[in-house]
């Protein structure tokens, strides 16, 4: 038997975790005929299947699940190694790979390692904008942005953000035709406009808090959006009411395109974190992010 070089079983992770060809082609930068190629002459040489391919998906054959399971933690240390030899360069340099929600990118991210980015041009940054709760270390990611609350006990968590807040917001023109809710449970009766999270399809529930009573209401409404600014455009446009985080509509609410609503019933909660596996080495470069994002009163 032939021994298949490392690119094809670089090739063959990359597909085992992504479930996908197409994903996987795009991420190395190949043709998904090309990769389906390599796949099938991976196969022949090592004289065992290790992919069920159907038209919709990708899976890994008990076989192949073995091999990946043994194959791609040696490719992350490869890479962590590479990564540390970049560390004898004379300035900070490597792609640093983040996984966060909208707001979370727009309102921390970027404004921040925007004033960084500029001294260190050989740090490249790369954020997927995601609202699942994704496994960073399955999606190699360096790191990800979570609520406090929901970062692992098994991570390092850095905070990158001060206490949220979320209000409850509509148009003057929403609130001359309908009148201002006084409690949650007046919600109903209004036309909400709502998010619906991609990590199950459900939508997301407005959490309230009053003297130590909490409530979850599910709103319904005309418009459903999969992200929060076309849901805060919606509701400056007169649309219905939006639940967003304070920070999102204090511009509407100083120029009076927005009145705000339950006010006493939206409480601070903990900020954005940035999370990460405390077993590996970090490179310079994300060390500089790291310091660049976090949070000091």
């Amino acid at each position: 038997m032939s021994r298949p070089n490392l690119n094809d079983l670089q090739a063959f992770v990359v597909i085992a975790r992504e479930g996908s060809f197409t994903r996987a082609a795009a991420q190395l930068g190949v043709s998904q005929s090309a990769l389906s190629h390599t796949m099938r002459a991976l196969e022949a040489r090592l004289g065992v299947r290790l992919l069920t391919r159907t038209t919709r998906s990708v899976s890994t054959t008990e076989a192949g699940q073995r091999l990946y399971l043994a194959m791609a933690p040696r490719f992350e240390e490869i890479d962590h190694e590479l990564a540390a030899v970049s560390e004898f360069r004379d300035t900070p340099a490597g792609t640093v790979r983040i996984s966060a929600s909208e707001h979370a990118a727009n309102n921390i991210l970027w404004p921040k390692l925007l004033k960084v980015l500029p001294a260190y041009p050989d740090i490249h940054i790369e954020i997927t904008v995601d609202y699942a709760l994704t496994d960073i270390v399955a999606q190699r990611f360096d790191a990800g942005v979570r609520l406090g609350e929901q970062v692992g006990k098994n991570m390092i968590a850095v905070p990158i953000g001060p206490p949220l807040r979320m209000a409850v917001v509509g148009a003057p023109e929403y609130f001359s035709q309908h009148a201002a809710p006084r409690v949650p449970g007046d919600l109903a009766a209004h036309n909400c406009i709502n998010l619906r999270l991609p990590t199950h399809g459900s939508l997301l529930q407005w959490d309230f808090e009053k003297a130590g009573r909490e409530l979850k209401a599910r709103v319904e409404g005309q418009w459903t959006f999969n992200s929060s600014l076309p849901i805060l455009r919606a509701a400056i446009a007169g649309c219905g009411l939006a639940f967003l985080p304070e920070d999102m509509v204090a511009q509407g609410l100083a120029t009076g395109a927005l009145e705000r609503v339950l006010d006493d019933w939206c409480q601070p909660f903990a900020g954005y974190h940035l999370y990460y596996p405390n077993r590996r080495e970090h490179s310079s470069a994300f060390k500089i992010v790291v310091e660049a994002l976090r949070y000091r009163d």
